[in-house]
């Protein structure tokens, strides 16, 4: 029976608890011959990272109560763990030191504090790994591949000089090695550098630089196949492509208007392998992924799902992160091309109550913009025939990120209650092409506080939402558009900023090495062009901020500090804007515990209706 009820007050089984603490987060995968090896991030563990083995039809987790395989290099981390044989070595979160696990045995510690590790490679010289220098507290830290005896905990230099490293992968006959670095103000998806050395136990020889003179390109990848051959991700031609190194020289292996690569927020993302003497990988275009086969042509390979993450290939084996939006994100096993779904994150949801995203593209100023549409959707109850929905317009962290299209119970919490939903994908995103991707630069704080606006109105316009009750939500680098939507527009009636950005001059100031350039390019050098830095500041503008924006803030929060959220809740409190602040202890850049995470979807809903009913 359907009952007619307000929207957003819909009864919904999809409760702030069931969003927040019955789901696990799946990060690094790891195969090999025998066995798939996963990291859960669990929120009833109070965000702890658990590594999980699957073998012989039998899953079990296999970290020790008491460590946490999480790495902190550039504050994102990934690429905690890898395992050789039987043997897991993984970084820890609480002392970030470098440990063996043995089967049977307690986890053995190799290396002493001061340094953060990722990205592990092992050779038969000791494990080759992304390595972040904290021993100097007075100065950035320094990063550098590093050659670490496996014995000692001794740590060898292989490469430095630059600002950053990733992605170091070593040829199946433990003879080369090959890496990527890049300087600031670059970030990993703007220029970067690929180098090839000659591995052995006395370290690297003859480094050379692939296609040293166009850099004007982003590497992603680089994998060494079968037969020694090296193969790399590069978006030369716009989009995230696959080519072959030759020489010092790139050769594409096909052409298509897709993106196989990702951002390296965090270290260790794969988007390709070698399956069968073929090339396995993920291609993303129009709002969702396929899985191809390349061996002189591409073949897709049928699956139930629409996003690939963690792509690993060996042998006859795929494994990987899948995703869709109508079922649980899953670790899947793909086996002499048999699909087999190992474990999902989260018991299965009645479909009747879930929003299928709908991947729209909207007109933007005399750009084009993308997001994902979610409609209200709940099997018991509709809204009054005389009344359309309200909307929550979420912007993206990042903000060069992408809002997939996984299904995400925080959304359907919000539209099983009658509310529609609109992630976007606004100027700056991923899975668009290197120049969408570039859009954003020097224009941050307008393209994408248009492409949010824009989004609502397209919505609107066709009649599918109220444009009287319209919301803007967003963490991090989307809580700056937030509040930036808010101060510099009139287009929304409510806010919720998470960890978000108010004085960009303080993020320059105060952030970590990995984004402390990241503003030049998003806005303009500094302190050169402070005047746009201040021009562009919510905080310097809450004048023209007229409507109500709770915040939500992590107190250990090394990226985007706290004063950031506390500076802009003073002001709205001395203007006598309705707000709320909440400060959640032990929290870093986003919520990881689940008491945490529900008092933030309660809190963000009642302030919402509260909003939307002082509006009316």
């Amino acid at each position: 029976m359907m009952f007619d009820a307000p929207y957003g007050t819909w009864d919904s089984p999809i409760s702030a608890e069931l969003a927040s603490s019955a789901i696990v987060a799946f990060q690094d995968v790891a195969l090999t011959d025998e066995a798939v090896y996963w990291s859960e991030m669990r929120p009833t563990e109070a965000g702890r990272y658990v590594i999980v083995k699957y073998a012989n039809n039998k899953i079990e987790d296999v970290l020790p109560a008491g460590f946490n395989a999480r790495t902190r290099i550039h504050e994102y981390g990934g690429a905690a763990f890898c395992v050789d044989k039987d043997t897991i070595y993984f970084t820890n979160f609480q002392d970030q030191r470098l440990y063996s696990l043995k089967p049977g045995q307690a986890p053995k510690a190799i290396t002493q504090e001061g340094i953060r590790f990722a990205d592990f490679q092992v050779t038969p010289f000791g494990i080759v790994a992304i390595a972040e220098s904290h021993i100097q507290n007075d100065k950035d830290p320094k990063n550098f591949l590093a050659l670490i005896n496996i014995h000692t905990g001794a740590i060898t230099e292989l490469a430095a000089g630059h600002d950053f490293y990733s992605s170091p992968a070593v040829s199946l006959d433990n003879k080369k090695i090959a890496w990527i670095s890049w300087d600031h103000p670059n970030m990993p998806w703007d220029n970067t550098q690929l180098w090839v050395a000659d591995l052995s136990e006395k370290g690297l020889t003859n480094t050379h630089q692939i296609e040293a003179n166009f850099q004007a390109q982003s590497f992603f990848e680089p994998q060494w196949g079968p037969t020694n051959e090296l193969m790399v991700v590069s978006d030369k031609s716009n989009w995230w492509n696959l080519y072959r190194v030759e020489g010092e020289n790139l050769v594409p292996l096909f052409s298509v208007d897709s993106e196989i690569g990702q951002p390296l927020w965090t270290l260790g993302a794969s988007t390709f392998g070698f399956y069968q003497n073929h090339i396995v990988c993920a291609f993303f275009k129009d709002g969702q992924n396929r899985l191809f086969t390349f061996d002189g042509t591409l073949k897709e390979l049928t699956t139930p799902y629409r996003n690939f993450a963690q792509l690993r290939a060996r042998g006859n084996k795929v494994a990987f992160i899948a995703g869709a939006g109508d079922k649980p994100t899953a670790i899947v096993l793909i086996e002499n091309g048999k699909v087999n779904v190992i474990k999902e994150n989260m018991k299965a949801v009645d479909k009747d109550y879930l929003s299928v995203p709908e991947h729209i593209t909207f007109q933007s100023g005399k750009r084009q913009a993308h997001a994902y549409f979610y409609a209200p959707k709940n099997k018991t109850a509709h809204g009054p025939k005389d009344a359309l929905p309200p909307l929550i317009v979420r912007s993206h962290g990042g903000p060069t990120a992408n809002s997939g299209s996984n299904l995400n119970l925080d959304i359907q919490y919000w539209t099983s209650r009658g509310f529609a939903f609109v992630d976007v994908n606004y100027a700056g995103s991923t899975g668009y092409g290197r120049a969408y991707r570039h859009s954003l630069y020097q224009n941050w704080g307008i393209y994408d506080v248009e492409d949010c606006i824009n989004a609502a109105y397209f919505l609107a316009n066709k009649g599918l939402v109220d444009k009287n009750k319209l919301a803007i939500t967003g963490g991090s680098a989307g809580g700056y558009t937030t509040l930036a939507a808010l101060a510099f527009s009139d287009a929304f009636h409510v806010g919720a900023s998470h960890y978000g950005v108010s004085e960009l001059e303080a993020l320059v100031k105060d952030t970590h090495k990995f984004e402390a350039r990241y503003l030049d390019n998003l806005i303009g050098p500094y302190p050169e062009k402070i005047d746009l830095y201040h021009e562009r500041s919510p905080l310097y503008h809450v004048d023209k901020l007229n409507n109500p924006v709770i915040f939500f803030q992590g107190d250990e929060d090394k990226i985007v500090l706290p004063n950031q959220a506390q500076m802009m809740y003073d002001a709205l409190v001395k203007k006598g804007i309705m707000t709320e602040y909440w400060l959640f202890k032990g929290e870093q850049h986003g919520f990881r515990k689940a008491e945490n995470r529900i008092t933030a979807l309660e809190k963000q809903r009642e302030f919402f209706l509260k909003a939307f009913a002082q509006n009316s």
